[in-house]
């Protein structure tokens, strides 16, 4: 069950990794290909609010990485949870405000790790 829990955090840690690189770098090139009902002109003006959003996704996936690093169980567990339910809260908010997607997206995985995690425990 370990190594699924671990598989799950990475598959999180890296969809954020990923949030951050199109929301930092290509908000008007992969920004467009992803968020396709929005209008082209929107994504110049809204760069650097995207580029923000992009830095609270590593935060999200710097914490979710930092969870490989810490050996004992506990803390591990706490940690974990912790920051799957940030991911998970950021897409149910998402969700709700911008595209039900975004829970299957975002919110599913964590919650799924989350789940694992107190099973675990």
């Amino acid at each position: 069950m370990d190594i699924l829990i671990k598989i799950i955090i990475a598959i999180v840690a890296a969809l954020h990794l990923y949030f951050l690189y199109f929301e930092m770098f290509a908000w008007e090139t992969t920004g467009r290909k992803v968020f396709k009902s929005l209008p082209k002109e929107i994504f110049k003006p809204t760069k650097s609010m995207a580029a923000n959003q992009g830095l609270y996704n590593g935060f999200l996936a710097a914490g979710l990485i930092w969870t490989f690093f810490i050996t004992n169980q506990e803390w591990y567990s706490n940690i974990a949870v912790f920051f799957l339910g940030c991911v998970a809260v950021a897409g149910i908010y998402a969700a709700l405000t911008v595209s039900k997607k975004i829970f299957f997206i975002q919110s599913g995985p964590a919650l799924i790790g989350i789940i694992l995690l107190l099973i675990a425990n």
